[in-house]
């Protein structure tokens, strides 16, 4: 199945001059989201057991936990400030239009845990590499990142040092 065929583009969101990618109908069309979990978490390394599936705020958490399911690890929010309840880990980030703050709760991820970071998009990399900070701050060993898509002429795999996957790029 062609993901592609189910991302929209929204000109001038959320600001002036930025072309979004709707994932949206991808999430409407069960065939297409089944699709798309597979497709990413057939991306996942044979060889590493993965402990712990993070998803980011909030597109991140759909597919995130399909994944978890799906490599039988468990499931991590992280979320934006003041979402968690317990005591958490933070980290600012700057992305395409503007600057933000990331958490996760301090017991989430056990000292020596493989993790697999997910998100939709792969813009920047201020948002995954503020996540894969925090996971290697907790003492998880970030195995891979994966995405949705990736807006190659954004350079956000350059912020990266571990394993990207993505279903789609755009140049």
């Amino acid at each position: 199945m062609n993901i592609q065929d189910f991302i929209r583009d929204i000109s001038d969101f959320p600001k002036p001059g930025i072309l979004f990618k709707d994932i949206t109908p991808l999430l409407a069309n069960h065939e297409a989201l089944v699709s798309c979990a597979d497709q990413l978490s057939s991306f996942c390394p044979k060889d590493v057991k993965i402990d712990k599936v993070i998803g980011i705020e909030s597109r991140g958490f759909i597919i995130g936990a399909m994944i978890a399911e799906r490599l039988g690890a468990g499931f991590v929010p992280v979320r934006k400030k003041g979402k968690l309840p317990y005591t958490v880990k933070s980290r600012s980030y700057g992305l395409e239009y503007g600057e933000d703050t990331l958490e996760i709760h301090t017991d989430a991820i056990v000292p020596g845990e493989h993790v697999l970071i997910h998100d939709d998009v792969l813009a920047t990399g201020g948002t995954a590499k503020a996540v894969c900070d925090l996971v290697t701050e907790l003492g998880g060993k970030v195995v891979q990142c994966n995405f949705i898509m990736q807006l190659d002429f954004l350079k956000g795999k350059d912020k990266l040092d571990v394993p990207i996957q993505s279903l789609l790029t755009y140049s």
